[in-house]
């Protein structure tokens, strides 16, 4: 796992050794994705430079040290990531006469692009990266990212023609002359769902690699082409000529096969490693499938709360005690989570609003003072329907759909009728006070998916206010015709879910989040089940197996009973809650009340500033949870703050 960066500026636009420092200028801002060692390689003919920073984690020696060459010299790369059967690889490259010097992956990816083509390596290999490509025969230069877009890749022109990239806009940050307009469609964006979609970033004339694909990029420098070597919609595809696996047991016996599998590969290194345990299926089953390869016991870790009702360290401790872990539970009290936001804003270096990124970033920079290399649960969701939009759109939204409009629209009256406050003190009048968490917020949740059409329906399940024109002055992006087609040729409600899952929220969300947090302080995290093989297999196994009785995940809950009782399992889902709204009404008060004041909000130019004051005082009395909507306008601002200067974005409106 490593950070990457370099500039294409032309032999004549920038001299080599300034072309050099800048490059080195970019890798220091990035350090702390590879603390191991740096590499830059220059040519100087053709006004390349690629820099490299290295988190050792296989053949630690020099021989894995980057920016590569193939053996021959006709292909140059530099990468981030790691490719888990790159031995199998190997072996078929020697055969076919390519030499090795060293026992590192990298190798593997500068010969196999020499001997099969970049898209004849990527359709071949397995794992997470993003790769940079310079083939000097033919001056043709490309970037690459992963299938599902786990390691992330920027780049953009630069003033003089030229062309630079990067891990993290921080590097770029470093680029001379650097446009920092703001996206306001991607800003938008970002107001509603706490991230900045693919193919944008923050910054109009900066763009992500979006996950599958090769850009290239002729001797001018210009983009020559898109090209998608991996889809979800291919993915889709292929699994219609294929056998359905209608039943769980079916559905259960081939995904133990390619999961223990993609476990095992993901064992692979040279360096401690451990995994992330919450305590929920996804970590226990990923911890429960280590520990049954491993002689000596799993190192795990956990985050609890102090004196929170979403503290789940006990949890995960009874998981690590059945399964014979090392475990380690942290726990995280409103200091360290003071001390972490303010630092956010550096550790993400795009803004980014999930508050499980606080413990995230916790956890990890804990586990790094143990291993250099965790597993972890992230994708259950995703890809065997897990979340609460996948149950209710099977279950208790299909009844709601069966009524009729009016019905409909005075069930919708009714739940609006009351406060989420109110709401919340009639639950907890409950017998037994059983209700879920937050009733009152899931309650006007509800209330707003009710008579929306399927598509409108996932955005509101993604976004943090009830509508983005309660709050909002912007316009946010269109998606492409092909999402549109492929989510309307789903007719299965869950299926659709899914699949927009997979090409937003997954990248923009999770895995922004997991590899943020855990490469700030050098850790790498795999996650098996985001194993390409098993998004394919996936779409062979009817929404029907996966949800039913008013829960998900039915194939990953069987796999993991072999391993834990269901009791230890079997409970809400809460995953890495984070008790945001009570901090901003307590420790962090004062910092919001200065990111939300009126000249602050009028200087963002995105809002509604009055609408917004309003709805932050309710929350401050109680009246409403508005946490989550809160949140993502906060880490814009704090963003801006830190980056750029804060009136940049009502210039541009």
């Amino acid at each position: 796992m490593c950070g990457i960066a370099g500039l294409l500026t032309g032999a004549n636009n920038m001299a080599a050794d300034q072309r050099q420092t800048v490059v080195r200028t970019m890798c220091d801002a990035i350090a702390h994705r590879g603390p191991d060692g740096s590499g830059i390689w220059d040519d100087a003919d053709n006004g390349i430079c690629f820099g490299h920073l290295r988190l050792a984690i296989i053949d630690l020696s020099s021989a894995g040290a980057q920016p590569m060459a193939s053996d021959d010299g006709s292909v140059i790369v530099t990468y981030n990531g790691e490719i888990y059967h790159f031995a199998e690889l190997r072996a078929e490259l020697e055969a076919a006469g390519r030499r090795f010097r060293g026992h590192s992956d990298t190798e593997v990816i500068a010969n196999g692009i020499a001997h099969w083509g970049i898209e004849g390596l990527c359709k071949r290999i397995g794992g997470m990266f993003a790769i940079a490509v310079w083939i000097p025969a033919d001056r043709m230069f490309f970037l690459v990212r992963d299938r599902l877009g786990k390691k992330p890749l920027y780049w953009t022109k630069m003033a003089n023609g030229g062309l630079a990239f990067a891990s993290e806009l921080a590097a770029l940050h470093c680029v001379p002359g650097l446009d920092r307009s703001i996206d306001r469609k991607a800003a938008a964006s970002f107001l509603r769902t706490g991230h900045v979609p693919e193919p944008l970033s923050i910054y109009e004339k900066v763009k992500k690699v979006g996950g599958g694909e090769i850009l290239a990029f002729g001797p001018d420098l210009e983009l020559r082409s898109t090209t998608r070597y991996w889809s979800v919609e291919a993915s889709i595809a292929a699994a219609r000529d294929k056998p359905r696996l209608d039943t769980l047991d079916s559905a259960v016996a081939a995904t133990e096969i390619v999961l223990n599998d993609a476990v095992a590969q993901r064992m692979i290194a040279d360096v401690p490693y451990g995994a992330f345990l919450s305590g929920g299926i996804d970590s226990s089953l990923v911890v429960a499938l280590m520990q049954q390869q491993l002689r000596e016991p799993v190192k795990t870790f956990s985050i609890g709360y102090a004196n929170s009702s979403l503290d789940e360290s006990e949890d995960a401790e009874m998981v690590a005690k059945h399964l014979g872990t090392d475990h380690r539970t942290f726990i995280l009290n409103a200091e360290d989570a003071i001390d972490t936001i303010h630092n956010l804003p550096r550790l993400y270096s795009e803004p980014f609003a999930d508050p499980s990124q606080i413990p995230t970033c916790v956890i990890s920079r804990m586990a790094r003072e143990h291993v250099t290399l965790v597993l972890t649960g992230d994708g259950g969701d995703e890809v065997f329907a897990g979340y609460n939009r996948h149950i209710a759109s099977a279950g208790l939204m299909a009844k709601l759909d069966a009524l009729p409009g009016f019905a409909q629209g005075a069930l919708t009256g009714t739940m609006r009728a009351l406060s989420p406050a109110a709401w919340d003190k009639l639950f907890d009048l409950a017998p037994g006070n059983i209700g879920p968490r937050q009733p009152g917020e899931k309650m006007h949740k509800l209330a707003a998916l009710l008579g929306l059409e399927a598509w409108d329906r996932y955005r509101q399940y993604t976004s943090q206010w009830d509508s983005y024109d309660e709050i909002g002055t912007g316009e946010e992006p269109e998606e492409s015709a092909l999402i549109h087609e492929t989510f309307r040729a789903l007719g299965d409600p869950v299926e659709r879910l899914r699949y927009m899952d997979l090409i937003t929220y997954l990248p923009g969300d999770v895995l922004t989040k997991v590899d943020r947090a855990t490469m700030a302080y050098g850790l790498e995290a795999r996650a098996p089940l985001l194993d390409y093989r098993l998004v394919d297999l996936s779409w062979q196994i009817p929404s029907h197996v996966n949800v039913s009785n008013g829960k998900g995940k039915q194939v990953l809950r069987a796999m993991l009973e072999k391993h834990v009782p269901r009791a230890l399992f079997e409970r809400p889902k809460s995953g890495f809650g984070v008790p945001i709204g009570d901090w901003l009404r307590g420790p962090l008060r004062d910092w919001a009340e200065e990111l939300l004041s009126p000249a602050a909000l009028d200087a963002l130019g995105l809002v509604n500033t009055n609408r917004l004051r309003a709805i932050w005082q309710a929350h401050l009395a109680g009246k409403v949870n508005a946490q989550y909507g809160l949140w993502n306008v906060l880490m814009l601002q704090a963003w801006l703050r830190e980056h750029v200067q804060t009136d940049t974005l009502a210039k541009a409106a």
